[in-house]
């Protein structure tokens, strides 16, 4: 049986480690895109959209709708992909060992 102050400590070490990977998130990028990459996006780790290109082709065919779907779904699929990174990590960092059902450091 593992005394509290040991525990404590692990857990201690536990949110540093996850400062860290979050840290490094940040300051990653992910781009994604939409439309066959008529619309392309590059996020950074920390959520922030850095850069949105839209292809000439899409702006040719003046349909507004048809663009801001676009650049939704590829914001999405960039926020998808930093959701995916960080549960990666955070899995690796636990070594396997589930979180309960919304919990996350």
């Amino acid at each position: 049986m593992m005394n509290m102050g040991k525990m404590m400590h692990q857990a201690k070490k536990m949110q540093e480690k996850m400062q860290q990977v979050q840290e490094e998130m940040a300051k990653a990028e992910v781009s994604a895109e939409a439309g066959n990459g008529m619309v392309r996006i590059v996020a950074t780790g920390d959520r922030r959209i850095r850069r949105i290109d839209i292809s000439p082709e899409l702006w040719a065919e003046q349909d507004k709708a048809l663009i801001e779907d676009m650049v939704a779904a590829a914001v999405n699929a960039a926020m998808q992909q930093i959701e995916d990174a960080m549960a990666a990590r955070q899995k690796e960092m636990l070594g396997g060992l589930p979180l309960p059902p919304g919990f996350s450091l």
